[in-house]
């Protein structure tokens, strides 16, 4: 019997046969194929004795993807799945608690990785050089409660008016402004204080080396304070509390002081580390005292850049502007950002075109830790994307190329895993009702957060999908878009449509709703959804009867009954207890009194009653009447 062949002998080319007599039979492709066996099976047996311990993996992964990385046969992956009670193919997309329970399966450590790292420009270019860096400018972030007077202070460190009020309370958007406390450049950054402006909330604090937590005197801690001091601690920036409003009789500061203490804020005074200033911005009082506490915090921190090295910002707020196209306000983090540069900022690049400060000037360069408006981008980035300057180009338009492919990627993973999760929610609970929105909106920044908010607003009956959302002014294709989709509207947010636009949306039937304040569009919202949930109602027991008596009657049977609770109401709701458990549900369509029909009858008397299409009524059933009462429902 011959030997079997050995993995060195598999793997040797094998030497051609003398052609002979038996050259030409049928046995030579079956030797051919038994090596090809043997070697398939020794390439098998070779793989599975590669045991893989560790694997690194995108959070989107779908299962025959998460098969190859752990080398494994995919049959076999949902197999474990199908074991749990999981159906799945091996196109759906792996969540996270799959993920754990395939890991500890098959004894693999899984690493959660972002593939936008590698092609992440701002480790690959952001080398800071510390031996060329120097003093750089503060960035301050202005928080606080919606009415606490941030903007109004910020107004009167500029010594200028530029608002008389925001619009319902609100700062619609986040303001960046450079000003100079004895010679030295401060920059502040103003935040909205509505809650549902948290996203913008927390790029602010991500840009910002010291916070300053504006609380009125007069008004203490309020809900938005309490998610900002949350936001600030989670920052780690140092924090310093400006106590506004002072100038008014009822100001407490000593009442403030407490609450915040509740809240782990405690002053200096106190045995704390952070300061509390007293300032008013209708008086100007205190507002020296609180930008020297601001130059002292910012000496401590030995704030430094390199003003030599490639230009790195930070995106504050962008937009698409009316014969500027897509700006950007951007803060310099580190380098010099010159007009000329080449720059990518996440899926877009473009050459710096111009720069217009805070005073509305063009300026030609902007140095570390100041604002300006940055035009020349091919399209609107994101708020809170980092800007970089780029060697040329070419390396910029391929940064950006990646990164719009990496969003394509993201976006249909997401939105794939999403219809499977509404499938189920959908065949689990009934079909899940959808008001579809088409959103614009002047400023990325607002169209994040109202996104946010909108998302929020949903239950187990009625949600919101935003099928369509960007950054100008309301147009004609919006408009087609949701003349195309049923139950849909279309909201403007600081933008007006056009005569044309509007004179389509009148033809086309479109709802066209704007606005300037974002609680009322919320509002509106959560109106819409409430309209569209099925109606509830509660039960409210009118009265109650015992039958004595039954006889026969042309119309059906009667049952003679006493009231003992309540009254009798013909035509209402009613049912039949019989012995504590209910044997019918109807309608009471006969009541009389003698031989009067009565509308009710009232407790104590004596009564006829016939129960629609029922005959079964027995003496010594119990007659209970009722009405259903409609709730309001809410989200």
């Amino acid at each position: 019997q011959r030997a079997p062949l050995e993995a060195e002998e598999i793997r040797k080319p094998r030497a051609p046969k003398p052609a002979g007599r038996n050259a030409n039979k049928k046995a030579a492709p079956r030797g051919r194929k038994v090596s090809r066996d043997k070697r398939k099976k020794y390439t098998k047996s070779a793989q599975e004795d590669e045991i893989i311990t560790h694997v690194e993996i995108p959070e989107d992964i779908r299962v025959y993807e998460f098969a190859e990385k752990l080398n494994k046969p995919m049959s076999e992956i949902i197999k474990v799945l199908f074991d749990l009670g999981l159906m799945m193919t091996k196109n759906d997309f792996l969540g996270a608690d799959e993920i754990e329970i395939l890991s500890e399966e098959f004894g693999v450590e899984v690493t959660i990785v972002d593939p936008k790292d590698a092609f992440n420009y701002e480790e690959d270019l952001a080398e800071e050089d510390e031996t060329n860096a120097t003093e750089r400018p503060p960035v301050i972030t202005i928080m606080g409660h919606v009415d606490h007077g941030k903007t109004s202070l910020l107004d009167a460190i500029r010594s200028a008016k530029v608002t008389q009020g925001e619009a319902g309370g609100i700062t619609q958007h986040i303001g960046a402004y450079t000003v100079e406390q004895n010679g030295r450049a401060i920059t502040f950054l103003d935040t909205p204080g509505h809650a549902a402006f948290s996203s913008m909330r927390q790029r602010g604090t991500n840009i910002t080396d010291i916070i300053v937590i504006v609380v009125a005197a007069d008004d203490g801690v309020k809900p938005q304070t309490l998610e900002v001091i949350k936001l600030a601690k989670e920052s780690g920036a140092p924090v310093i509390v400006a106590l506004n409003k002072m100038d008014k009789p009822t100001a407490n500061p000593d009442h403030v002081k407490g609450q915040m203490a509740e809240q782990g804020m405690n002053c200096v005074e106190w045995g704390g580390d952070i300061e509390f200033i007293p300032v008013s911005a209708k008086t100007g009082m205190g507002i020296d005292n609180l930008l020297e506490n601001i130059l002292l915090t910012a000496d401590v921190l030995e704030l430094r850049a390199d003003k030599t090295a490639m230009a790195k910002a930070a995106v504050v707020e962008s937009s698409l502007e009316k014969g500027r196209g897509p700006v950007a306000t951007v803060i310099v983090q580190n380098g010099t950002l010159r007009v000329g540069d080449y720059v990518v900022c996440g899926g877009s690049y473009g050459r710096v075109k111009a720069m217009i400060n805070d005073k509305k000037e063009q300026i030609k360069f902007l140095e570390p830790s100041h604002t300006a408006v940055v035009v020349g981008l091919n399209e609107v980035p994101s708020s809170g994307e980092i800007m970089m300057a780029m060697s040329n180009e070419k390396e910029a338009r391929e940064y950006a190329k990646k990164r719009h492919e990496y969003d394509r990627h993201k976006e249909l993973s997401h939105s794939t895993k999403s219809t499977l999760e509404d499938m189920t929610s959908m065949i689990a609970e009934g079909r899940l009702k959808s008001l579809k929105v088409v959103l614009k909106t002047d400023v990325h920044g607002s169209l994040e957060a109202i996104k946010s908010s909108l998302a929020e607003l949903r239950n187990e009956e009625v949600k919101i999908d935003v099928i369509s959302s960007g950054v100008g002014g309301i147009t004609e294709n919006d408009v087609e878009l949701v003349a195309g989709s049923e139950n849909c509207v279309l909201l403007g947010f600081n933008v007006r449509p056009t005569g044309s636009v509007k004179a389509l949306a009148k033809q086309r039937n479109v709802d066209i709703r704007t606005y300037s304040i974002i609680y009322q569009l919320l509002d509106d919202m959560t109106g819409m959804l409430t309209g569209m949930m099925a109606p509830k109602f509660t039960e409210q027991n009118t009265g109650q009867a015992e039958v004595r008596d039954v006889f026969k009657a042309p119309k059906g049977m009667v049952a003679g009954c006493v009231v003992v609770d309540g009254k009798l109401i013909r035509g209402g709701l009613v049912r039949v207890i019989r012995e504590g458990v209910v044997a019918y549900e109807g309608k009471l369509t006969s009541l009389k009194r003698f031989k009067d029909d009565v509308e009710e009858v009232g407790h104590g008397y004596d009564c006829g009653v016939i129960i629609s299409n029922y005959d079964d009524v027995r003496v010594g059933d119990v007659i209970e009447t009722f009405k259903k009462v409609e709730q309001k429902v809410s989200l």
